[in-house]
């Protein structure tokens, strides 16, 4: 999965934070890749450590955290730059959308002044020509009457154009990464499947990289090229898009890719995962999945090292893989 179109390397990322009960692994020696124009989705339930790689990738930690491990983006290293060459890189290189985009707008300020500081701080225009620019952006996401709705206000836009305003504003520095963080958490089906459809569109568009991350394997069937499934912190399978969907070969993907509802399976009980995902302060023995895992042995409270299989997907699991796949089919 690594190429001469390499944009993204992470090895053996860990994220800690220091509470008063005791020191907590949130992401635990994670190692990815992603190249330029692809989309990785990162999926898990939550507590999984999805968002807090985003945030170590764009130094939002909050203060309690701590990083180690290497994050090369074009090669140069971008974990614990000093704040102005963050500052630079989040404006010109990588850019993030956030869950919730009512909390990530002003609600005094109207749309138009929020698009136009990031051109005017970021780009050095002067206001007409951010206007403009900002107009343009909207219309590359799809908002309906662009030009009129700059002179609204946050709480004028339903959830979807909520979320258009947070990816034209995420886009225009045109930059080479872009962090999705639960994109449509908050947002309908119809409305999910429109946002899901944009990003493709924007993609191609504008060959830029994107993290997808998500809690739902659904969303990310039609937009990923890899996808990274995690647990506890921990990588559980990574793999291409189609390996993990159409022949997992870890039993927690396997339980994710069930517990989806399908439209050809009407009247079929929806399977779960039983029990719930550990507390990161008290993580059981060996594999943080074993004490749900329906296919959990002895060996399984050792902690299985991440192997690569001979299709080249990596995989953390005693269990053979011709096992699972074949159980599965």
């Amino acid at each position: 999965m690594i190429t001469n179109n390499l944009l993204l390397d992470v090895q053996d990322l860990r994220v800690t934070f220091k509470t008063p009960d005791g020191d907590v692994t949130a992401v635990n020696n994670l190692t990815f890749s992603l190249n330029a124009g692809e989309t990785l989705g990162i999926v898990g339930e939550s507590g999984s450590g999805k968002s807090q790689t985003a945030f170590a990738l764009m130094g939002l930690l909050a203060d309690n955290g701590r990083i180690s491990g290497s994050a090369k983006f074009n090669g140069e290293e971008i974990l614990n730059l000093p704040e102005s060459q963050l500052n630079r890189l989040r404006a010109e290189q990588i850019a993030m959308i956030f869950q919730d985009p009512m909390t990530s707008l002003n609600p005094y300020m109207k749309i138009s002044e929020q698009l136009m500081e990031v051109l005017m701080l970021h780009k050095g225009m002067d206001r007409n020509t951010a206007f403009e620019e900002a107009v343009r952006m909207l219309d590359a996401v799809k908002m309906p009457e662009a030009r009129k709705r700059m002179n609204m206000y946050p709480h004028e836009f339903s959830g979807g154009m909520r979320q258009r305003v947070m990816i034209a504003m995420a886009l225009l520095c045109r930059p080479k990464l872009l962090i999705a963080d639960e994109p449509t958490t908050a947002l309908d089906v119809t409305v999910q499947a429109q946002i899901m459809t944009l990003l493709n569109e924007l993609k191609t568009e504008f060959n830029t990289a994107i993290i997808m991350i998500t809690h739902d394997l659904g969303v990310v069937a039609g937009i990923c090229d890899n996808v990274l499934v995690m647990y506890a912190g921990r990588t559980m399978e990574y793999g291409t898009a189609e390996q993990i969907f159409y022949t997992p070969s870890h039993p927690y993907s396997m339980g994710l890719i069930k517990a989806v509802p399908r439209l050809d399976e009407q009247g079929e009980e929806l399977l779960t995962i039983p029990g719930n995902p550990p507390n990161l302060l008290h993580l059981p023995s060996g594999c943080p999945f074993q004490p749900r895992c329906l296919k959990a042995t002895q060996n399984c409270l050792k902690t299985p090292n991440l192997d690569r299989l001979p299709d080249q997907r990596l995989r953390a699991c005693f269990i053979s893989a011709e096992e699972l796949i074949r159980g599965n089919a």
